[in-house]
Formats: structure tokens, sequence, C-alpha cells
């Protein structure tokens, strides 16, 4: 399965474990929103996401699953079938995002792109020592649109900002928690346990108490997410990143994904 959850007591886990990197299509994102469906918000204090991938937390979209989307589907009918993704997947984002719970992202390896934009819904970050983070779209001559852009506005930097999603470049763990982009930095193997001490402090909170703080400290940037939406709609219907797939989908590289 893509998506799994366990429980214990009032936390949750949501493992991703679509192989080979947690690329979020279609399938991933239906696992996401049937989660978020069943997901029992008043039994929950807090969610920790992290993936059982040995690659990492995820590479981003399936940009295999885009490509073949869009060279099968008519002209006309492209626009309106990469909007309605968009919708859903920032309707997942948004929820997750402002779910009435603290919520720790374990992260490892390659944290790319969408996997990135999943990664910033988390009120926590831990970083294992593998982990590196990565905005490479506009080598697709897109902009990051699953909502990455206001949320990486809201928790670091303009400057860091500027670098990750201007020039492409990705940032180890060590340079993300001098950023204050992750809380805790350890070593491999003992994010999921970090995140679990976490978890349990979380449950000994007020409930009110915790989600009148988590709402009052972590507003979602609403008027900035519409425009990223828009921007990111606009430039996806231009060549170049219809262009930039098929160079993608036929390179030899292992993973073409990385910079």
């Amino acid at each position: 399965m893509p998506v799994s959850w366990t429980r214990d007591g009032a936390v949750v886990e949501l493992t991703l474990g679509r192989e080979p990197c947690n690329e979020i299509g279609l399938e991933m994102l239906a696992e996401l929103e049937r989660f978020l469906r069943e997901l029992d918000v008043e039994a929950t204090a807090a969610l920790v996401i992290h993936s059982s991938v040995r690659g990492g937390f995820s590479a981003g979209a399936d940009l295999r699953e885009l490509y073949q989307g869009l060279v099968s589907t008519p002209v006309g009918e492209q626009a309106p079938a990469i909007a309605d993704f968009i919708d859903r997947i920032h309707t997942v984002m948004d929820t997750l995002d402002m779910l009435p719970m603290t919520t720790v992202g374990v992260i490892h390896g390659v944290c790319f792109g969408g996997g990135f934009e999943l990664a910033l819904t988390c009120d926590v970050l831990i970083a294992e020592r593998s982990a590196r983070f990565c905005f490479p779209e506009l080598r697709l001559g897109i902009l990051p649109g699953f909502g990455g852009i206001p949320r990486l506005r809201r928790d670091v930097s303009n400057g860091l900002v500027r670098d990750l999603l201007l020039t492409g470049r990705g940032i180890n763990a060590k340079k993300a928690i001098a950023a204050g982009l992750v809380s805790q930095l350890v070593p491999p193997g003992e994010g999921l346990n970090a995140a679990r001490a976490v978890a349990g402090q979380a449950t000994k909170f007020d409930r009110d108490a915790l989600v009148t703080t988590k709402r009052f400290m972590k507003p979602l940037p609403r008027a900035e997410l519409d425009a990223e939406k828009s921007h990111f709609l606009r430039l996806a219907a231009k060549p170049a990143l219809r262009e930039a797939l098929a160079k993608f989908v036929h390179s030899d590289d292992l993973r073409p994904y990385l910079p």
C-alpha cells in the first residue's frame, strides 16, 4: 500500500510506503484523501508522518504519471485535469496543515518538490542526517504547486526561500536545522523514535490549549496559496513543462530527480 496508518492511544502514525520514493500521483493522492476521511480527529492528539521507503521521504510529484497524462489527454482537456489534481492536492495539504493536533514529520533521504511541500504542512520536522531538501520545479518550467512557497515563507527567512527556489540547489540536514527549517537533527534510523517522543509530549496537554496555540501561531496563508495555484496552472499550460517532462522520462539516469 502506498499509504498506511496505525494508532497507539492518542497518537497516529502515517507511513508513506510507495516505491521507489513516494512519488505523489493519483494513487497516493487518493490514499491521503482516504486517510483524512477516516482519521478520528477528536481522538488524536498527535500525528507522525514518516516514510518506510529507503530512498527518502518523498521525491515529489509523480512526473512520469504527469507526462503520460499530458501525452494521452486531448489538448482541450489537459488544463481541467491538472486543475482538478491541484485543487485536490491543495485540499489535502491545507487539511494536514490545519489539523487540530500536533503533526510531526520525520525526514530522511530525498525530500524534494511535492514531498518537501508535504513536509512543510507538519508543525515539527525531525531530520535524519541523510535528509536533503530541494525545490527543483524551475527546471521543469513551473513553480511549486502544492502550497510550498507560502508555507516555506511562513517558516524560514526570505534568503533561504529565494536560494532554494531560484537556484534549484538543495540543502542538507545540517543547513536545514541551522536555518530553523527542522527542529531536531538525529542519526540515521533514529527519526521515528524522536518523533514518537515529541508526539507523546503532545498527548499531555489540554486539547483546547493545544489547538488554540497552533491556530494562533500557524495561520494558513490563504491568499498566497491561491496565488501560487494560479501561477502554477498558467505555467503548467505552457510547452516548457511538457518538454522538460519528456527529457525527465527518457533520462537514463537512475535518479533523474536529483539536481
